[in-house]
C-alpha cells in the first residue's frame, strides 16, 4: 500500500511537473499552490483522525470509505469549475489541485492497495461495490513502498537540477 509520503510527493512532483511544462497559468500555480496540492494528496486519509474521534462518542467511520471516493474529489472539482467560469481563477485552480490531489491518492490506493482491502467504491454513491489491482500484492513485493518513496524523490531532485540548477541556491 502506499504510504503516507508517497502520496504526498507524488502529487506534488505531478503538479510541479504540470506547472513546469504544461499550464499556461504559471501566476495562478505559485510554490503555495504546489504545497496545497500535496497536503490534498494527503486529505482522503483524513477519515483516519475523524475515525478516532468518533470512536470517543460510539461511532465509527472506515477507512477507505467514502473519502476515498470520486464523489470526495468532486466536491472540489465542481466549486473550481464554478470559479473558472466566474473568471475567479485563482481560487479556482486551488480547488482543481485538491480535487486533483484526492484522485491522485484513490488511483495510487486502487492501484497498489491502500485504503479499503475491498478497494475503491469508483462508483459511489450508485454503487458500493469495490474495485482493486492491489498490484504490489499481486507481483509479491509488498517491501517496495519504503523504496517508492525514494525512488520518486530522487527522480525529481534529478529532474529540478537538470531543469533549475537548485544547487545554485544552496
Amino acid at each position: 500500500m502506499p504510504l503516507a509520503v508517497t502520496h504526498v510527493i507524488s502529487t506534488v512532483v505531478l503538479v510541479d511537473l504540470y506547472r513546469d511544462y504544461i499550464t499556461r497559468h504559471k501566476h495562478y500555480f505559485s510554490l503555495g499552490t504546489v504545497f496545497l496540492a500535496g497536503l490534498a494528496g494527503l486529505l482522503p486519509d483524513i477519515d483516519i483522525p475523524l475515525g478516532w474521534v468518533l470512536k470517543l462518542f460510539g461511532l465509527s467511520l472506515q477507512h477507505g470509505g467514502y473519502t476515498h471516493t470520486l464523489a470526495f474529489s468532486l466536491l472540489f472539482l465542481i466549486p473550481g469549475l464554478v470559479l473558472w467560469q466566474r473568471k475567479k481563477h485563482k481560487p479556482a485552480v486551488a480547488f482543481f489541485v485538491v480535487s486533483f490531489g484526492i484522485f491522485l491518492h484513490i488511483l495510487l490506493d486502487y492501484a497498489l492497495g491502500g485504503g479499503a482491502y475491498e478497494g475503491v467504491m469508483w462508483l459511489w454513491p450508485i454503487s458500493t461495490q469495490a474495485f482493486k489491482l492491489h498490484l504490489l500484492r499481486r507481483l509479491s513485493i509488498n517491501n517496495i513502498p519504503n523504496a517508492l518513496d525514494a525512488i520518486i524523490l530522487l527522480a525529481w531532485l534529478y529532474h529540478e537540477e537538470a531543469a533549475h540548477k537548485i544547487r545554485d541556491y544552496i
